[in-house]
């Protein structure tokens, strides 16, 4: 009897507890939805005078002049979606490089450290990135690298010299080395997440440690590393502070990656401070509202991309 009674008592309390449950997990789901439609509603409110006074041109316009009132936000993106895709072409092959030799190359006792060693660096404040920017990376620009790529690869325009040091390659080199901890936590993670016995398999056939990492690890993990570069994508373009100190911050357009230049991000933190109309603050607070968009869209790129990568599963 007792039995009985202890059994009903539980499963009326299973009987509570997951609608309870299933409805607060909804809850906080609804949450963050909300969250999202309120943020965007609060900038574009915000936005809403430049918006009137400049429309779609604000996208394609390239000048920026506070004092006539004349803005377009051409320049910032071009130079966010500039410096981003550098760090991202620089850092991808290093990061997943890194990943498989912590997974598949390194005893098991070396690789906890050294990832930890790694995690430390994405804790590392971006200010502090942006001081080693500016005493050690400028000037090996100035005197190495630009010089050295220049007389490599000068007959390009993105390539011409720059005797600045300051420029969209500097802070994409600089992104590179900030984003390179994300690309291996997350790679090396996606890479043991494959079941051993998938390696044991194809080692047992006769296959080098090569073939077992490109043709069976590689292709199981492919999701969860796209997931990783655009992850770091999605820091990069970003970046505030640590990109603000090295790029220049030049509203404009040059043909060569050396010339300095400006972001969506660093032209926030520049100037809001100084809009001193109404119209400025409102240009300012639509260029974070571009780039909310231009975040949305990557991420949702990414999102597709990772769902076709694992054959249309969500």
């Amino acid at each position: 009897m007792l039995k009985s009674v202890i059994k009903n008592i539980q499963l009326k309390r299973f009987k509570i507890a997951d609608p309870l449950f299933k409805r607060t997990t909804c809850l906080a789901a609804g949450l963050v939805v909300i969250l999202t439609f309120l943020l965007f509603f609060f900038i574009a409110r915000h936005a809403l005078p430049s918006i009137e006074a400049f429309g779609w041109s604000f996208l394609y316009g390239s000048q920026w002049d506070p004092v006539s009132e004349q803005f377009g936000a051409a320049p910032f993106i071009y130079g966010t979606l500039a410096t981003s895709a550098i760090a991202l072409m620089v850092a991808t092959p290093i990061g997943i490089g890194t990943a498989i030799f912590l997974s598949e190359l390194v005893p098991s006792w070396l690789s906890g450290p050294l990832s930890f060693l790694i995690d430390l660096l994405a804790a590392i404040p971006s200010v502090l990135y942006g001081l080693v920017g500016i005493f050690v990376l400028i000037p090996l620009m100035r005197s190495s690298i630009d010089p050295a790529l220049s007389a490599l690869l000068g007959v390009f325009p993105l390539f011409e010299s720059s005797t600045y040091g300051f420029g969209i390659m500097t802070a994409g080199l600089l992104l590179s080395i900030m984003i390179i901890p994300f690309i291996v936590s997350v790679s090396r993670e996606a890479l043991l997440a494959v079941p051993l016995i998938q390696r044991e398999a194809i080692l047992s056939l006769g296959a080098t440690r090569w073939e077992m990492v490109t043709k069976v690890v590689l292709p199981m993990a492919k999701s969860g590393l796209i997931g990783s570069l655009f992850l770091s994508l999605a820091r990069a373009l970003g970046e505030t502070m640590a990109v603000t100190m090295v790029v220049g911050n030049r509203p404009e357009i040059r043909a060569s990656l050396f010339e300095p230049g400006h972001t969506l991000a660093a032209v926030i933190a520049n100037e809001f401070a100084e809009a001193v109309s109404d119209l400025y603050l409102a240009t300012l607070i639509e260029i974070a509202l571009v780039l909310f968009g231009v975040t949305l869209i990557i991420n949702g790129i990414a999102r597709l991309f990772v769902r076709r990568s694992v054959g249309g599963k969500p």
